[in-house]
């Protein structure tokens, strides 16, 4: 979804609204400070006509003069800060309210947007793309503010002073934008490649930092240095090509400046030759000169900042206008109390409409029950669990818990009916203690303790250095695999829900351990509903149901016995598993 960049500008300028105070008080603090400025150059000419000659310095003048002359610079100084701290608080407010926006509507996509889109890349428009935003805010509004009115009051100023000089300035002022605006639109699409090639490298080094582990145990680092280099070159190809253009700016209109200085150097002599014009004037034209054309190099040189600016404002408000999940309908209730019925009727679902995966699924489970499902890799396993937790809709059937249909239920309080413990473990940078409390962060010690010791999560985190006050880092790489499941089982066992989903919960857990945890499953599933998604099918013979998928489709359904005695594909998936071992 492409974001033309006068709308980019425009939306930019929205995100300022509530700061408009600020814009105002900086508008006025440019006003005088620049006013200011220009003054000055007036009171040094006035005070250069009052020397005429050896002996001819009319000190009682000049006194008064550099008196104000003092005056007008500590004002515009005062003004100065106070538009600098404006310009300051409206930009980096206006950031805030930027970066919390994208957080907020990464968490309102829908899951497929996240998983089809590199984290790395996300992450960069997040962080990177909105401090390329900030920088450019600042310095746009600090420079574009203060070289307006700089602009504006010059051309007052030297108006007052000379109008034929002023005329001549202003002839020249064309060929400055001329250069200026072409180089611009150059750079441009420079910094937009640039901002585009960052981003994916932000994403390849985060997949690579995510699975070092991987990447050592199947020797990819030369690979992977090759494919990082080749990403890099081509960030370094863009960004020369982006900062070269830029880089033009400058020095051509400097050259413009100077065209316009030595005219007004030359027609000002001339004018003092004629008397038409005092020394004090010459150099009061002079300094003008320079005043004026010195906003053209800043807003030439603020350009860089402001192209690289909208080329990451764009990348941010793709996020932006992405369409969120489809909101919970109108109708939709708060769903408190759950007894656990679950039922599936003529389900169709794909992630790809090309590709079919989930068809025609039909599936009844009374309260209480216990439910595996199981089968081939790819046969669907997960993807149920993703449609019964609206992770995904269906594309077609209906899915209902209490005879409710789910997409009538709140996704908040639907989830909440769910514990879910997945085979790729999670932990944030925290305590344990906040881990385990995830999902009821008003959970008493007692009650903690009590989950963690359901889980035999209790023995190993005593032993730790701070105990229940460790903090493990992100996604708890300084403990192991089998202790961060354990800790992901204590989290659901604290929250106690009325429908539990296991996938592969104790993968990672010794022989010993899982006895023991299936022993704590099993205390936990009396009473609840409970999908067992399980490779080992070991795992699940005490099931009161097991669901066997293939290729998106229920080809069976019964108890363990049963399905033996049938002799059909789980009796086959079954004992191909024990040949296997053997």
């Amino acid at each position: 979804m492409e974001t033309k960049g006068s709308s980019v500008v425009g939306r930019l300028l929205r995100f300022t609204r509530p700061y408009l105070g600020y814009l105002i008080l900086a508008l006025v603090s440019a006003v005088i400070q620049i006013s200011m400025t220009l003054l000055a150059p007036v009171l040094i000419g006035d005070a250069i006509d009052e020397i005429i000659g050896p002996g001819q310095v009319y000190f009682h003048k000049i006194w008064p003069i550099l008196a104000g002359l003092g005056v007008t610079i500590v004002v515009a100084c005062l003004f100065q800060w106070l538009m600098a701290y404006c310009t300051n608080k409206m930009t980096y407010r206006t950031v805030n309210d930027l970066r919390v926006a994208v957080f907020n509507k990464l968490g309102h996509v829908p899951l497929k947007y996240i998983d089809s889109n590199a984290h790395g890349d996300l992450i960069s428009r997040v962080v990177v793309d909105i401090d390329q935003i900030s920088n450019g805010l600042l310095q746009g509004f600090t420079h574009l503010f203060t070289g307006v009115v700089t602009i504006v009051g010059t051309l007052l100023f030297m108006l007052w002073v000379d109008w034929i000089i002023t005329l001549v300035v202003v002839l020249v002022t064309p060929l400055s934008l001329f250069v200026a605006s072409f180089i611009a639109k150059h750079s441009y699409n420079m910094f937009r490649v640039q901002s585009q090639t960052r981003g994916e490298l932000g994403g390849y080094v985060e997949e690579l930092i995510g699975n070092q582990k991987l990447v050592k145990t199947f020797g990819y680092e030369d690979r992977a240095q090759e494919k990082f280099e080749e990403i890099n070159d081509r960030l370094y190809d863009c960004g020369v090509k982006a900062q070269f253009y830029s880089s033009l700016t400058n020095p051509c209109t400097r050259f413009v400046n100077g065209i316009v200085y030595a005219l007004v150097g030359i027609i000002g002599a001339v004018s003092a030759i004629t008397g038409r014009l005092s020394i004090g004037g010459i150099s009061c034209f002079l300094t003008y000169a320079n005043q004026y054309t010195k906003p053209f190099n800043e807003i030439s040189g603020v350009v860089t900042e402001l192209q690289s600016a909208f080329a990451s404002a764009r990348r941010v408000f793709q996020v932006l206008d992405e369409e969120e999940e489809t909101p919970d309908a109108p109708d939709a209730f708060v769903m408190k109390h759950c007894d656990g019925a679950v039922s599936a009727d003529h389900v169709d679902f794909s992630y790809s409409k090309k590709t079919p995966l989930i068809q025609d699924w039909n599936v009844q489970v009374a309260p209480g029950r216990r439910i595996a499902i199981v089968g081939p890799t790819g046969c669907g396993k997960t993807t149920i669990i993703n449609l019964l937790m609206r992770f995904y809709d269906v594309d077609s059937g209906e899915i209902r818990v209490d005879g409710t249909p789910i997409s009538h239920i709140t996704r908040d309080s639907l989830r909440a009916q769910f514990g879910m413990v997945l085979q790729e473990s999670w932990l944030y940078s925290g305590t344990i203690r906040d881990n385990i409390a995830y999902g009821r962060p008003d959970a008493t010690d007692e009650e903690i303790v009590a989950a963690a010791k359901a889980a035999h999560a209790h023995s190993f985190i005593k032993r730790l250095p701070q105990g229940y006050d460790t903090v493990v880092s992100e996604n708890g790489a300084n403990i192991s695999q089998g202790q961060k499941q354990l800790l992901c089982i204590a989290r659901v066992m604290l929250a106690s829900p009325p429908i539990l989903i296991l996938d592969e919960a104790t993968s990672s857990i010794d022989t010993r351990t899982e006895i023991r945890i299936q022993r704590a499953f099993d205390k936990m599933m009396k009473g609840r509903t409970s999908f067992v998604v399980a490779h080992r099918l070991s795992t699940i013979r005490e099931a009161d149901c097991i669901l066997v998928m293939n290729a998106g489709r229920i080809v069976e359904q019964g108890t363990h016995r049963e399905l033996l005695e049938k002799g059909g594909f789980y009796a086959n998936l079954y004992n191909s598993q024990f040949a296997v071992e053997e």
